[in-house]
């Protein structure tokens, strides 16, 4: 049950995760901000509430299985990990340095809790089906659960795996999208109309649910509701704000790609974004322990 005491916990636990985020990407001087703060809340759902997972048994085997489609945001990947002990926290400084373990896109081998090597958009839920079919001839009870963005839908792979897993009505399997409305050239619907997402999945014998991203009572019930179906895989279409926590970068979608201290100086000039972020994420209560604050 999600008692107060444990909504409390998350809340603090992904405004610390935010936090983290934002020092790796100073310390790097690159890498992605919107995406890897939007997806905060549901990452802490999963690594301290839904998952099935051991940090000290990375490869147990009766562990769900978490695949990071859309890679770029790896940052919130690599903070959540850490913050769960599969690794120490200081090791989140060494983000995209020379012979790091923290790569720009995660690499299956180089840590511990990572299931997949992402890169190129739109070959992770192909991954996951594969997963989700090996397990379910095994008889295994483990869910697999693929992150994804809206924008890698533009990839023809995606709808590929889309029907192959409506198909085959692959049960184990639970698709969150990242529905940030953003990509890196601007607005999703501007790019690559989207929409009637929710009916495009139906139509391919998915069971779709929408949530907002930022309410743990809503992300917990969500993949609770996909456990109990038993015929068909479900999308669970996560409404998120990229940029989430930073009033001044959220809807921007020329953060999907800057750090801080290289993003458009409209609104704060780059020599205090970096200071100004960790700032604004005090506000519930996450600890700043950085040289940076």
């Amino acid at each position: 049950m999600l008692t107060q005491e444990k909504l409390q916990f998350l809340e603090r636990k992904a405004n610390d995760i935010r936090v983290s985020v934002i020092e790796m990407l100073i310390e790097a001087g690159s890498g992605h901000t919107a995406g890897p703060l939007g997806m905060a809340d549901i990452f802490t759902a999963m690594y301290f509430h839904i998952l099935k997972h051991d940090a000290d048994n990375p490869d147990w085997e009766d562990r769900d299985r978490l695949v990071l489609s859309n890679g770029h945001i790896c940052p919130v990947l690599y903070a959540t990990l850490a913050h769960a002990a599969y690794f120490s926290l200081q090791e989140l400084r060494t983000l995209r340095k020379l012979g790091t373990r923290l790569q720009g896109h995660p690499h299956r081998t180089s840590l511990p809790g990572i299931e997949t090597t992402s890169g190129p958009l739109g070959s992770g839920l192909s991954q996951a089906v594969g997963m989700a079919i090996a397990l379910r001839i095994d008889a295994k009870p483990n869910q697999v659960y693929c992150f994804t963005s809206d924008g890698e839908h533009d990839a023809g792979n995606t709808w590929e795996a889309i029907m192959l897993a409506g198909k085959l009505r692959i049960a184990n399997l639970t698709n969150i999208i990242d529905r940030n409305n953003i990509q890196i050239d601007g607005i999703t619907e501007d790019i690559m109309p989207l929409e009637p997402l929710r009916e495009k999945y139906e139509a391919f014998n998915w069971h779709v649910l929408e949530i907002n991203g930022h309410n743990f009572h809503e992300i917990i019930n969500a993949c609770e509701e996909a456990r109990a179906i038993y015929e068909r895989p479900v999308c669970i279409i996560a409404h998120t704000i990229p940029g989430k926590g930073i009033p001044e970068i959220e809807f921007d979608y020329r953060w999907h790609g800057n750090p801080p201290g290289k993003g458009p100086e409209d609104k704060i000039p780059k020599q205090e974004q970096g200071k100004r972020f960790l700032a604004e994420l005090r506000t519930l209560g996450g600890v700043i322990t950085s040289e940076h604050e």
